[in-house]
């Protein structure tokens, strides 16, 4: 199946309350399985068809703060109109899920996958776990209420996908059993919530300056703690259906010298080139990052530690004049911890441009010849894979 009909199926399996959602490409599958799966009775789902982005998530925001689990799907200009209400989901420690299918935010008007529309509210207060594939796309959604939901977190989460590459492209994926998916996930009982009778709760007052910033300062540490939470519930995930999560995945990474830093689809094809690297006896590795928030800083420089020269992948570009939103996090990541790495900053694929296992073999040539140069020679990025 393709990975919005297998997010479709995780959301199936889990039957959340409420359900609210405006289509957009290349995310309209997803509430189009759900209105399906509704009208032949197989969820108890509340499905709110609403007239805006900005709208379905101000009724799941108004779902959650009653106490239920609720959901909903988007894709580029459908996120960026739903920001204001991201920021107010967060802050109001609702654990909202979102199914992401990534795609190109305007303009120019494109319909094909990058990053930069969830990447444009990394700083939100929502965690963020990214997908190579369509089995990933299911079990990260399956794993995000646990992971939002826990006390000590309460916060929303964004499980997602690279738009028509996972997307829409068909592969062969394992659904596990609907109820052994029930006991996993479990029931939602929030501690505090609107509709209790027994404790009066506000939810998103007007906050006077000698409190908001112990609010967001609360805010902060939650998403510290997630980490944790995260590991946690990866552990359980194994341990329940057999198949393995980090924060990121190290691939070929044991003796590497030279190595990429990437999230999404493209994983995939760079690690066919790390394999033909690999077969021409070039100590090539791969970390394909799949928390983006909160940031694994910490463990993304002790992995990357005995790297000689590095490159991070953007699918984003940052208008910063100096990369994209991964390498500036990644450069700080090893600031103090791993300076001796010759680290360079690649912006690619941007509105769905392709890229080949041959341009990351030659992207691991350009390495070999950055360990070698002076830091000071290194430019902090360029783009591949652009025509001149």
């Amino acid at each position: 199946m393709s990975g919005n009909e297998a997010i479709a199926n995780a959301i199936r399996q889990i039957d959340p309350d409420v359900i609210a959602a405006f289509p957009i490409t290349p995310s309209t599958e997803i509430p189009q399985f759900i209105s399906q799966f509704k009208a032949d009775g197989l969820i108890t789902t509340e499905f709110i068809a609403v007239e805006s982005e900005h709208s379905a998530m101000s009724a799941c925001i108004g779902a959650s703060a009653s106490g239920v689990r609720a959901m909903t799907a988007t894709s580029s200009a459908g996120m960026a109109l739903m920001y204001e209400m991201l920021y107010i989901a967060a802050s109001d420690r609702l654990p909202i899920v979102i199914a992401a299918v990534n795609r190109t935010l305007s303009g120019p008007i494109n319909i094909n996958t990058e990053h930069s529309d969830s990447m444009g509210a990394r700083d939100s207060g929502w965690i963020q776990i990214y997908s190579e594939n369509a089995q990933e796309a299911y079990d990260n959604m399956l794993m995000a209420h646990r992971i939002g939901e826990r006390p000590g977190v309460m916060l929303p989460v964004m499980v997602c996908q690279d738009g028509f590459i996972t997307s829409h492209a068909v592969e062969n994926i394992l659904l596990e059993d609907d109820a052994a998916v029930k006991a996993f996930v479990g029931e939602y009982d929030p501690p505090r919530h609107l509709l209790d009778p027994g404790m009066s709760v506000a939810v998103g007052p007007y906050s006077i300056s000698p409190y908001v910033m112990e609010l967001k300062v609360a805010q902060a540490n939650a998403m510290i703690r997630a980490k944790d939470v995260i590991l946690d519930v990866a552990a359980d995930f194994k341990k329940s259906f057999g198949r393995e999560y980090g924060l990121f995945e190290e691939y070929r990474m044991e003796d590497a010298e030279l190595a990429l830093v990437i999230i999404g689809s493209a994983a995939g094809t760079a690690k066919v080139a790390v394999d033909s690297m690999r077969e021409r006896g070039v100590k090539a590795g791969l970390i394909k990052l799949r928390v983006f928030r909160p940031f694994p800083a910490a463990e993304l420089a002790a992995a990357l530690r005995g790297v000689k020269a590095l490159a991070i992948m953007d699918r984003s570009e940052g208008y910063s004049g100096s990369g994209g939103p991964l390498g500036a996090e990644v450069r700080m990541a090893l600031y103090g911890k791993a300076d001796g790495i010759r680290a360079i900053n690649i912006v690619f694929g941007l509105g769905g441009r392709d890229a080949r296992t041959g341009d990351f073999e030659a992207l691991f040539a350009e390495l070999e010849e950055l360990k070698g140069k002076d830091p000071a020679d290194i430019p902090y990025f360029r783009h591949m894979g652009q025509r001149e």
